[in-house]
């Protein structure tokens, strides 16, 4: 019988249509982060939701969570999917950029809403200790964050509905479906040592990228990503005024306006 952490990720899919997008959500996301908001899109398109490695209801063995284990567990699902549009946020906009950098001739369109951008771990540290962001500290410590993680999900993790009022309450209750080694594993491996410029600046013309960004973001400042975009030849930046990390729980028809316009060949 084959075991739970060898079985592939959770995959979701939803509506019919000739163009194919898959969302991956972000750190401690799952499918219900964008479940509430797809159906429209869904109406046009095929939508197809994954749960990352470590993360919702796919396997959570204990490994290295790299770019290079993610993505090769992306692939194993999307292989047979044909060509592609891929929508990320946070974490899985840095893991779409990875993908993509890897399996060219798959991905047709990036959608890159609220990634991080640092340019280096240190930067990353840097940041998250100025003070800018909500007990940033704790997150550049991988004993800190353990705890937290394990805290979380055997402790605390009913309160989440609660205490988040930020965010939907089913969004909520999952943050907690993740293990403290997933989790920490994908914030360092990805977010802090992850270089997603190099790989966006290596991706030729057939991709267009598209970044969606609050210009309130804290967690993945607004100036390194507009940076970002300005160096990038191809990058179109759609800035959203006084949104933060969640634009597409915040505004999803504004999201699915531009990501239906890239997919159709609407944009200018």
């Amino acid at each position: 019988m084959e075991s739970k952490e060898s079985q592939p990720l959770h995959v979701e899919y939803h509506g019919e249509g000739e163009k194919t997008i898959v969302f991956i959500p972000g750190l401690g996301g799952t499918t219900r982060y964008w479940s509430h908001g797809i159906g429209p899109l869904a109406e046009r398109h095929r939508v197809v939701l994954v749960d990352l490695l470590g993360f919702g209801a796919s396997p959570k063995p204990w490994t290295h969570y790299s770019v290079e284990r993610h993505v090769a567990e992306l692939h194993a699902v999307l292989e047979s999917l044909g060509d592609i549009t891929l929508v990320g946020h946070s974490l899985g906009a840095l893991l779409a950029v990875a993908y993509a950098a890897r399996h060219r001739d798959q991905v047709e369109n990036l959608v890159l809403i609220g990634m991080p951008y640092f340019g280096s771990e240190e930067a990353a540290y840097r940041y998250l200790r100025s003070g800018k962001v909500k007990w940033g500290f704790l997150y550049t410590n991988v004993l800190l964050v353990m705890i937290t993680c394990i805290l979380t999900r055997r402790v605390f993790g009913w309160l989440l509905p609660y205490v988040r009022r930020d965010i939907p309450s089913e969004v909520a209750e999952d943050l907690v479906k993740h293990t403290w080694r997933s989790s920490t594993s994908s914030l360092w491996e990805v977010v802090y040592r992850y270089d997603a410029a190099d790989e966006l600046r290596e991706l030729d013309g057939r991709t267009q990228i598209l970044l969606i960004h609050g210009r309130d973001d804290d967690i993945a400042p607004f100036a390194a990503i507009k940076q970002l975009a300005d160096e990038q030849p191809g990058c179109t930046l759609v800035a959203l005024d006084g949104l933060d990390h969640h634009p597409f729980l915040r505004t999803p028809d504004t999201c699915l306006t531009h990501i239906h316009s890239l997919v159709s060949g609407d944009r200018p």
